[in-house]
């Protein structure tokens, strides 16, 4: 499944040159130069082998064989760094494999049932996999970015180098080239194999596609280059196909020279949409059929179409439009709003369409009708759909989650991340934010910079892009020559021929969008003449750190006539545009005009002093625009419960064309490095607000800074409200701000050398039993969290005091005239007697204890009782019996405190 186009083979260096020389002069060759550009461009492999640093989780080897060959597909996981075998079946995923470094990267994944082959977009990395067997079998490295794309099917691999317009055949075994590449204009787009194993490419700047079929396959796999060694060669470096190469085997023209198109093969053949002119050509062996569609906006195809029906996606106005072997069919309107709309996919009578924008898959019958929504639940990005071994396959690579429809149309769920294949949770990254979306205004404005140069019969005009106004533009129509000619929005530079050379030619180019044609801006004047100057013998690009591109090339020959100035053409995945104009030989395009992370070539024009043009040079190599990353994404600060601590958390931002290597954090003085999106700062003062930055770094150093700001828990403040005591109890209220941190309460009271303590718990009211009614106590509140513990200040209450009277009445009888006996202890021993007190005698009540149980017959109204009150008597502390003392709290020997 190809996330999207990817970037270029990356050139050699000194040891590739010292290297490549000892080979040449080993074989008894000439001295050769390396050139820059690579594998593709160039024809210099870096292998790698067993470099990439996989793990398998899951399976054992010994069930890959059989398991490989089930209805599965490989998809990959973003945020994990891995890529799941899902059993289309089952839905369920029974391997995974980890992709060292890759946390975070677009990566494109292609696959056999023999073969996995992955192309890292942010590092530019290839690996093969033998998937019976699970094991690297080869690395690469190529240019990172947007450019260069791997196609495979069966035992054939391609890199299809887009920018340079080279297509070469690799051994998917090695990943060593066989043979001769297939060489095209530079700018071309497509590289998906049909049904029948043809390679289709389309060529906007001839109007044409083209099918290419593999050689074969040798028998063994040429070696690898040793790990960390580069391998040079100009026609065929460590070739394995024995002097045999790919094939181009047909060519069709489909559009104007410098249309916009886009590829979607068939099961035998290819569907090319003209983007500019809205006309689909279907080539299906020796029948080649061209439908004029009637298209509101720019359409795109999917790369793969199964079935007889090519949908045409309009997200534009959210429309499909489905066109079968008959012509045009139906047509239908996608719910929802905005234009992140994936090309719908056919599959097994119904149409697939996308909405990134809600994470929605919309389905639709063979008669336009909505019959189903299947919801991809935090899928935060793209939307992969791809038809394979009989099912559809919905990959969500920013997520866990994806979705298997099999041909009845049912769908199954699938956790990427299951619990039963080993690799553990899924990280939190936060969701990427929606692009802003631009109104829709009306007709485009006026092309920019309109240019134009002459050579002989023929003049070049190159325009930079017009304002959209919000509705995308669709094509520019470029007048002035013989007759109008229409550009693809993508195509801004043309060669308009059958001129006469002596006449004088000035041009007008105007854009059109969906809401019509913009105004006109009109070009220099100009005179074809066959006395044009030669090009420049080479041009080298070189990509700069601070987001500028440099070309340079040698003085071109004026053949007789002064150099007036260069003319600058950039080339990358299906479109031209110029880059810039000079008078002297190099250029410097400035940061921005060029986007970063995708691939260019650039070609030069050298203009003579009498307005002449040479042809165009031959192509640059391949750079990839970058500068420093972008500001990290929803950036945001916690208080973890620990003291002087903020964990700082962050969203990848855009890399801006190189691989993030690190993360700087800075706090409070601190400065912090690190690879994930997560970090923890310690030592900082408690209870004060701290500001984080953050900076993304790639090689170009550190971007923009994004803060966040969190305050550190501190210990917790306590207020005090007025203490209450009973006879009993001492409560305390307390109310705590507790300062970040979960904070818990604490009272404890003393009296008499004594104290006790409430234990920690939840703040509020605390009650602490007392010991002794009528007492004053000295009482300390506290509460803690986790950055420590404050203690108020001592603070005294008294427990209310409960007094009693001896009561003994005989009725006139003699029993309790010589009084009642105190006691030391609880219970009755005339040797543990101090003295006894009279009937009616008061005393103050400290607290009970339990002791003999002391009937008071009819004396005392029966009052039968174990328990004991104890009093002063005599200046010490004593005891008599609760039966025969009243106390003036209603008798209630519970409102007296248990003695200690």
């Amino acid at each position: 499944m190809a996330t999207t186009d990817n970037g270029t083979m990356t050139g050699g260096d000194s040891a590739a040159q010292d290297l490549g020389e000892a080979l040449d002069a080993a074989l008894g060759k000439p001295r050769r130069r390396i050139p820059r550009g690579g594998l593709v461009t160039g024809g210099v492999v870096v292998a790698l082998v067993a470099a990439m640093g996989f793990t398998v989780l899951g399976l054992g080897v010994a069930d890959n064989a059989v398991a490989n060959y089930d209805a599965s597909s490989w998809l990959w996981s973003r945020a994990k760094s891995e890529v799941a075998r899902v059993n289309g079946l089952t839905g369920r995923v029974d391997t995974r494999v980890e992709v060292a470094q890759s946390r975070n990267h677009t990566m494109q994944v292609t696959q056999t049932d023999r073969f996995l082959i992955l192309r890292d977009l942010t590092t530019g990395q290839i690996s093969s996999l033998d998937l019976a067997t699970l094991q690297v079998m080869a690395t690469t490295r190529t240019t990172s970015g947007l450019g260069v794309s791997v196609a495979l099917q069966d035992d054939a691999a391609f890199v299809v180098d887009a920018p340079q317009g080279v297509v070469r055949q690799l051994d998917p075994r090695s990943l060593v080239p066989i043979g001769e590449p297939v060489r095209y204009p530079p700018g071309i787009s497509g590289g998906t194999f049909d049904g029948t194993g043809r390679l289709w490419v389309a060529v906007p700047s001839e109007g044409t596609v083209s099918a290419i079929t593999a050689a074969p396959l040798p028998s063994a796999p040429a070696d690898a280059p040793p790990t960390g060694t580069v391998l040079a060669g100009v026609a065929n470096p460590g070739g394995s196909g024995g002097g045999v190469s790919p094939t181009q085997v047909k060519t069709v023209t489909v559009a104007d020279p410098s249309h916009d198109l886009a590829v979607s093969t068939l099961d035998d053949g290819v569907a090319v949409l003209d983007r500019t002119t809205g006309a689909l050509t279907t080539v299906r062996g020796d029948q080649e059929k061209q439908v004029a569609l009637e298209l509101s906006g720019i359409g795109t195809v999917p790369a793969r179409t199964n079935g007889p029906d090519v949908p045409v996606t309009v997200a534009e106005g959210r429309r499909v439009v489905v066109v079968g072997e008959g012509g045009p069919g139906i047509q239908f309107v996608v719910p929802g709003a905005g234009n992140e709309l994936r090309p719908a996919v056919a599959w097994a009578g119904r149409y697939y369409c996308a909405d990134e924008r809600t994470g929605t898959v919309h389905v639709f019958d063979e008669r336009g009708q909505v019959v189903d929504t299947i919801e991809v639940r935090g899928a935060n990005g793209p939307l992969e759909l791809e038809v394979r071994e009989n099912y559809l396959f919905i990959n969500a690579p920013n997520s866990a989650t994806a979705r298997v429809v099999d041909d009845k149309h049912q769908v199954r769920v699938v956790d990427k991340y299951a619990d039963d294949v080993l690799g553990g949770d899924p990280p939190k990254d936060p969701p990427l934010p929606p692009p802003p979306k631009k109104p829709v205004i009306g007709k485009p404005g006026a092309p920019r910079s309109v240019t134009a140069t002459a050579g002989d019969k023929l003049a070049r005009v190159s325009w930079k892009a017009a304002d959209d106004n919000g509705a995308a533009i669709t094509k520019y129509v470029v007048e002035g020559g013989p007759q109008p000619v229409e550009v693809g929005a993508r195509q801004r530079s043309i060669e308009i021929t059958g001129l006469t050379n002596g006449e004088t030619y000035r041009f007008s180019v105007r854009a059109v969008n969906g809401k019509g044609a913009g105004p006109t801006k009109r070009s220099n004047p100009v005179m074809p003449t066959a006395d044009v100057p030669d090009p420049p013998a080479s041009v080298t690009a070189e990509a700069r750190p601070d987001g500028t591109v440099r070309i340079s090339w040698p003085a071109a020959n004026g053949q007789g006539n002064t150099i007036a100035k260069y003319a600058v053409t950039s080339a990358t995945a299906g479109a031209t545009a110029p880059a810039g104009e000079t008078t002297k030989t190099e250029l410097v395009v400035p940061a921005g005009e060029l986007d970063y992370g995708t691939q260019y070539a650039f070609t030069v024009v050298a203009v003579s002093d009498k307005g002449a043009a040479s042809t165009p040079s031959p192509a640059s190599d391949t750079v990839v625009p970058f500068t420093v990353p972008g500001k990290p994404l929803d950036t945001a600060a916690v208080a973890p419960n620990e003291p002087g601590t903020i964990t700082v958390s962050w969203g990848v931002p855009a890399d801006n064309g190189r691989p993030i290597t690190e993360y700087v954090v800075t706090v409070a003085g601190q400065t912090l490095r690190t690879a994930g999106t997560t970090q923890k700062v310690t030592g900082l003062p408690e209870g004060e607000t701290a500001t984080a930055s953050v900076r993304a770094v790639n090689e170009a150093g550190e971007g923009p800074e994004a803060t966040a700001t969190a305050t550190t828990i501190a210990k917790p403040a306590l207020t005090l409200g007025a203490a209450t005591a009973s006879s009993t109890a001492i409560t305390v209220p307390i109310t705590v701000d507790d300062n970040g941190s979960p904070a818990q309460c604490h009272v404890t009271i003393s009296s008499g050398g004594r104290s006790v303590a409430s234990g920690w718990q939840g703040c509020g009211n605390i009650t602490v039993a007392a010991w002794r009614a009528g007492t004053t106590y000295s009482y300390v509140a506290s509460a803690r969290n986790n950055a420590g513990q404050v203690d108020e200040p001592a603070r005294n209450v008294a427990t209310t005091a409960v007094n009693g009277v001896v009561t003994c009445n005989d009725g006139g009888g003699t029993y309790c005239d010589s009084g009642i006996g105190i006691y030391t202890g609880t219970r009755q021993v005339q040797s543990e007697s101090p003295g006894t007190s009279q009937n009616g005698t008061g005393y103050q009540a400290w607290c009970k204890a339990t002791g003999t149980n002391i009937r008071a017959v009819q004396y005392n109204n029966n009052k039968a009782s174990t328990w004991w009150v104890q009093i002063t008597f005599r200046g010490n502390a004593n005891y008599i019996p609760f039966a025969w003392f009243n106390l003036d709290n209603g008798d209630n020997i519970n409102g007296l405190p248990t003695c200690v």
